[in-house]
């Protein structure tokens, strides 16, 4: 499961590098990190574009509206998630209710994206050309390192390095993995339908897709909201291929690494599962913590903390 929301920031050249820095479970200085979000965004984000100043001065302003927005909207929606692990961390999982918590995740994952669509889109017709050319070329020093990462080496040492990242990525949770535990997940990169190659072209397609966007905006007179229109419609091709057979494969390789998620949970043992726990729970207090750092969102003396909306998660 983690590791398809990592192909969904990984594969959108633009509009994932906005979900990289606003995401917060997974760092570990949650709070630290998360306060600091709209400035580490903005960093991400010129590393792109090259921002000048006023261009700056918006992303900043912009970045930090959704980020009170999100503490105070979306945070209540993550605190329910969490609590939902919590209750089935101790229990078997099935693939199906591995998925449903994926269906989840995207929903979370594009929510912000949305909000950030509009300052995209007014920043993109006073863009230079200067700074499309440095687009270019940070979108082929991140091709590089996707293809050395997934496309260089030998099979066997491609397996290993994507068997490396999912166990460590696992023991972040669980603690150390016992070495049937490793077997589960080597059995599941053996047997896998990932496809290198296919996905660096849809990877290629995007970006292509988000210089051809940014240059008609640079190049023609357009509404602001038809400018906005044009980012929301890179944003749905970013995260749903226009491909009807790329999407089928994205929904068989979801399925088998909800399948690889369900096995390996289920092969954990009681300290496995207590870690878990401990862990679920740390993210939970880091949640409240900042959701309770923003005065409009803090709830009365006395009251308890808005009822979110249940997100999707192991039902």
């Amino acid at each position: 499961m983690p590791s398809i929301a990592r192909f969904a920031v990984r594969s959108a050249p633009i509009i994932g590098a906005l979900l990289a820095a606003l995401s917060l479970v997974g760092c570990s200085a949650v709070r630290l990190a998360y306060n600091n979000a709209p400035m580490l965004s903005y960093y991400w984000l010129d590393s792109y574009f090259d921002f000048d100043g006023p261009q700056s001065l918006r992303i900043k302003a912009d970045l930090q509206t959704v980020q009170d927005w999100h503490r105070k909207e979306e945070i209540p929606m993550l605190i329910q998630t969490l609590k939902d692990l919590q209750v089935m961390a101790p229990k078997p999982v099935t693939a199906a209710q591995v998925c449903q918590m994926v269906e989840g995740l995207q929903v979370r994952i594009r929510t912000p994206l949305e909000r950030v669509a509009p300052s995209i889109a007014a920043i993109a017709p006073t863009l230079q050309a200067a700074q499309m050319d440095h687009i270019a070329r940070e979108f082929d020093k991140r091709d590089k390192k996707w293809s050395e990462e997934w496309l260089d080496g030998t099979p066997a040492e491609r397996a290993d390095r994507r068997v490396k990242q999912i166990v460590e990525r696992a023991e972040s949770f669980y603690g150390t993995l016992e070495p049937a535990q490793i077997g589960i997940v080597r059995a599941h990169i053996e047997t896998s339908t990932f496809d290198g190659p296919r996905q660096h072209r849809e990877m290629l397609r995007r970006q292509q897709d988000s210089i051809q966007v940014l240059n008609t905006l640079r190049a023609t007179r357009v509404t602001p909201a038809q400018a906005a229109a044009d980012i929301r419609g890179l944003l749905d091709r970013t995260l749903k291929a226009p491909d009807p057979a790329f999407r089928q494969y994205i929904d068989q390789i979801t399925n088998e690494s909800c399948s690889a998620m369900a096995d390996l949970h289920n092969s954990s043992n009681g300290v496995q599962r207590v870690r878990l726990l401990k862990t679920l729970r740390d993210y939970e207090g880091d949640a409240r913590a900042l959701f309770n750092q923003n005065p409009a969102a803090r709830p009365p003396q006395g009251a308890s903390a808005p009822s979110p909306t249940p997100t999707p998660a192991f039902q």
